[in-house]
């Protein structure tokens, strides 16, 4: 004969007694109830931050400037602060000068490096100080080769981002005439080699 075994209770293979079993624990805890209420909050405010972001994180797109094409003296730049009507921002690096105003957040007034707008910016770029810089032509001539390549790299990275407008003069020097049609050529070249 086949020997019974007893019959005990086994557990319920739905997770529906489980949810009701920690259901209850919590209403039956004040504690409980107001831990979850904080969770919940939390968790809304989160997700709140996160809608609010996405919706607001494409940027007002910048009005579309004519392009500009010439040479400037360190004070003509200065009148391209982004404070101007058209809100252009100019900055020369190494001699050269860059339309920077799609950069209007970092150059543009407030921004965080809103004093090298309007500017001939290579001596803060090479020494890692946002400043007004000189006021008058700066030849670099007393930056050391650390320095000087730093501010070439910077050279490039404009180049690369931003751009280009025409050269800072030193004093003295002839503004070019730039044609719509022209391109520039690297110094010292013509169109035709």
């Amino acid at each position: 004969m086949a020997e019974k075994v007893p019959e005990t209770a086994a557990p319920e293979a739905d997770g529906g007694s489980l949810l009701v079993e920690v259901l209850l624990q919590i209403i039956n805890s004040p504690l409980n109830i107001a831990l979850v209420g904080l969770i919940l909050v939390l968790v809304y405010k989160i997700w709140g931050s996160r809608q609010s972001s996405t919706s607001s994180a494409a940027p007002e797109p910048e009005p579309e400037l004519p392009k500009l094409r010439r040479d400037f003296t360190v004070e003509e730049m200065r009148e391209y602060t982004g404070d101007g009507s058209d809100g252009r921002i100019l900055i020369a690096v190494n001699g050269k000068v860059f339309d920077v105003t799609k950069g209007r957040r970092f150059y543009g007034p407030g921004g965080p490096y809103a004093a090298f707008g309007g500017r001939d910016a290579s001596r803060g770029l090479a020494t890692f100080q946002v400043g007004p810089g000189k006021d008058e032509w700066d030849d670099l001539s007393d930056l050391n080769s650390t320095e000087m390549e730093s501010v070439r790299e910077w050279e490039m990275q404009f180049t690369e981002k931003y751009e280009y407008v025409g050269r800072l003069l030193k004093p003295g020097e002839k503004h070019n005439n730039y044609s719509d049609e022209e391109e520039e050529q690297p110094e010292g070249k013509s169109k035709d080699e």
